[in-house]
């Protein structure tokens, strides 16, 4: 996945305006925040490929499914001519 971009400095302001946290404590808090999601948040390109990979295997997955009825009809027709 790629890194998202987070807005450290806009965060600590937030912080210190809102949570009336002091300049070092909103800072800390941010730039923990930021090492902790900056490599496990997906991007809307990171869900594209993935959605694309989900769209290729269940076309495979249909065509599959297709092929094994269409073989077992054949089974089961092979069956009841060649059985009487």
């Amino acid at each position: 996945m790629s890194a998202v971009a987070f807005d450290t400095l806009k965060f600590a302001q937030t912080l210190r305006d809102k949570a009336k946290l002091t300049p070092e404590q909103a800072e800390g808090i941010s730039q923990a925040f930021a090492d902790a999601t900056s490599e496990q948040m997906a991007t809307k390109a990171d869900i594209a490929i993935i959605e694309t990979k989900i769209d290729a295997l269940e076309m495979r997955l249909t065509i599959r499914l297709g092929a094994m009825i269409f073989a077992l009809g054949g089974v089961l027709l092979a069956v009841k001519f060649l059985g009487h």
